[in-house]
């Protein structure tokens, strides 16, 4: 717990310790509800104007198995879901075993007694709790669902030990279990109220979070996969075609939810490569559709993707990274997807890509990814990964009414229309909709054969010079247009952090936790990563290192695929990476431990 002080004691007896944050890790299976006591926590923490990271492993085979979730919830700025737990919740003796080196000296873990036998070499280091959970949510529910109530009655062994808000979990829960029988309901309740109502008299103290200041009033809470699935309506999005993979399902699942209530529509065809076509030829005929999928999938679509990039329809592919290659390791993280998103296909084919940063970003992003689309004719990737798309945060509830957008094309007649025109010096031209009169007769043609301004398919090499100059010049455009890249930190110094994807939070967190101790470090977080930012070069100048931290491999050459990308844009020897593969995310000490390393390194 972090700011700890102690205050006078609750009704019971027990001192109350005021906490500004704390992290609470919950070890067991994925079969025991686990991830919905880490939600229920999460959105408890939004609604009570706190910030939110959660973090979770699941296992990627049907059966199940060993699982955790962890959540960070505070009163201030949250950026990582935290390196240690002050708090572990531990269902098995696998639980125990497996966890408890993650809790920090002194802190508690809260074990069920009927299943974990506690090893007492551990006693001295952390203070052990240990709750018949198992057996006492069977008492409490009648025993007419076994122990499948235990992860409720955790969750009110958690409320009461942290003086969480009653009121609203049990709101939460009964939100949770809506349009189920309500026995179902009854019988969360009963086990959260045993557990709330539970004496943990071994506890040396309780504790209660510092109060809200008001500056987080109004928040939602929600994954990435949800603000990514919500951003794409909002951005006017009314058709997507998918096949289901993981982490993308989830996307897929809230639109074909979703999309009829505004008049649209999602289908799940077939395979990968029907689902990218399906959705291009939704483009084309009524404005932006979207695909989706992880790696694997992403491979499937690469040629239908790089028709679009030479018909110049636009197109939004949201990737949810996973560890690859092949199936790799499905519900784990990994950034390795950065090639195959910026080049994967044959020929020169570009398109943009996109990278949010954060559960929020990914809302905004999506509603930028579509505008992007429309405006340049032109895929766009948004590259998210499992850590995003699973992780929950709260954030500023987004105004609705000012975001959303309708995006229907315009029908009206024209007098005559060249959807290849070669005049326009940026490069940039548009389709009209099929089926729109055109007062001349010269009417277009789509295809992905090389083709003259009007579509016609042609082998003239000066016209394939200039229409792929066209393509290529409409990225430029584009790269003139992105903001300011603002460094975190001052714009001169030692080290310079690069980051992309989730990875920044932990990025900031190791740069405040490195300047705290002295130490002359910056970063920079890049959410445009095709085509680059033009002034990430002055940027980087003003630093001796500069360090790209991306969750892939090393390469060849001792650096990821972040850091390829920069040091073919700006041949600086200095650019290397800070890279890992083992599919988990980042934690800040790791991050500070590798920079130290190599700035030693270097010399």
């Amino acid at each position: 717990m972090s700011d700890s002080t102690t205050t006078a004691p609750d009704s019971s007896g027990k001192k109350v310790s005021k906490i500004t944050e704390a992290v609470i890790r919950i070890a067991g299976n994925s079969q025991d509800g686990i991830q919905a006591i880490g939600g229920f926590l999460a959105r408890l923490a939004g609604r009570s104007e706190q910030d939110v990271m959660t973090f979770m492993t699941i296992p990627s085979t049907i059966s199940g198995g060993p699982s955790i979730f962890q959540v960070r919830i505070g009163t201030g700025e949250i950026l990582s879901s935290g390196d240690e737990a002050d708090v572990l919740l531990a269902f098995y003796q696998h639980s125990y075993e497996g966890h408890i080196g993650s809790l920090r000296k002194g802190g508690i873990v809260v074990y069920d007694s009927d299943h974990v036998e506690p090893n007492d070499a551990y006693r001295g280091d952390y203070q052990h709790i240990g709750v018949g959970i198992s057996s006492l949510a069977i008492e409490a529910i009648g025993g007419s669902a076994r122990d499948k109530g235990k992860n409720i009655f955790a969750l009110g062994l958690i409320a009461r030990m942290f003086d969480l808000n009653v009121e609203k979990l049990k709101k939460l829960i009964t939100e949770r279990f809506l349009g189920k029988p309500e026995n179902i309901t009854n019988n969360a309740l009963l086990a959260f109220s045993a557990g709330y109502a539970y004496d943990v008299g071994d506890l040396a103290d309780l504790f209660s979070f510092h109060e809200a200041d008001g500056s987080l009033s109004n928040q939602v809470v929600m994954n990435g996969n949800e603000a990514l699935g919500y951003g794409l309506i909002t951005a006017g999005v009314r058709f997507g075609a998918g096949y289901p993979i993981t982490p993308w399902s989830d996307i897929m699942e809230l639109l074909r939810r979703e999309l009829p209530k505004y008049g649209g529509s999602f289908v799940q065809c077939e395979d990968e490569i029907a689902s990218v076509s399906t959705a291009i030829g939704a483009s084309y005929a009524s404005g932006v559709a979207v695909t989706g999928s992880s790696g694997p999938g992403i491979a499937l679509k690469s040629e239908a993707i790089g028709w679009a990039v030479m018909a110049e329809i636009p197109l939004v592919v949201v990737n949810v990274q996973r560890g690859g290659p092949s199936t790799g390791m499905p519900t784990n993280v990994e950034q390795s997807d950065l090639f195959i998103a910026c080049f994967g296909g044959h020929g020169d084919s570009p398109r943009v890509v996109l990278a949010p940063s954060d559960v929020e970003d990914a809302f905004y992003m999506a509603i930028e990814a579509v505008n992007i689309a429309r405006k340049y004719s032109v895929p766009v990737f948004i590259l998210s990964d499992q850590a995003i798309a699973t992780r929950i945060e709260a954030f500023p509830e987004p105004n609705l009414k000012e975001l959303m957008q309708d995006i229907t094309p315009d029908r009206s007649p024209v007098a005559d229309h060249k959807p290849y025109d070669l005049s326009p010096e940026d490069g940039i031209t548009r389709h009209i909709v099929p089926g729109t009169r055109v007062a001349s007769g010269k009417y277009p043609v789509v295809t992905g054969l090389e083709h003259d301004e009007l579509g016609h398919p042609t082998g003239s090499k000066q016209l394939h010079i200039d229409m792929t100059a066209k393509r290529r010049k409409k990225l430029l455009s584009l790269r003139a247009t992105l903001p300011k890249t603002e460094p975190y930190g001052p714009a001169e110094g030692d080290v310079l952090l690069v980051g992309w994807g989730s990875s920044k939070g932990p990025i900031r967190e190791a740069v405040d936790r490195m300047r705290k101790a002295g130490e002359n470090v910056s970063a920079v977080h890049v959410r445009y990563l095709n085509p680059l930012p033009n002034d990430l070069g002055e940027i980087m100048k003003g630093f001796k290192h500069v360090l790209v931290v991306e969750l892939n491999d090393q390469g060849f050459n001792g650096y990821g695929q972040m850091g390829t990308l920069l040091r073919a844009k700006h041949t600086e020897s200095k650019i290397r990476g800070i890279t890992k593969t083992d599919g988990l995310t980042w934690r800040v000490s790791e991050i500070v431990e590798r920079v130290h390393a190599a700035v030693e390194n270097a010399g």
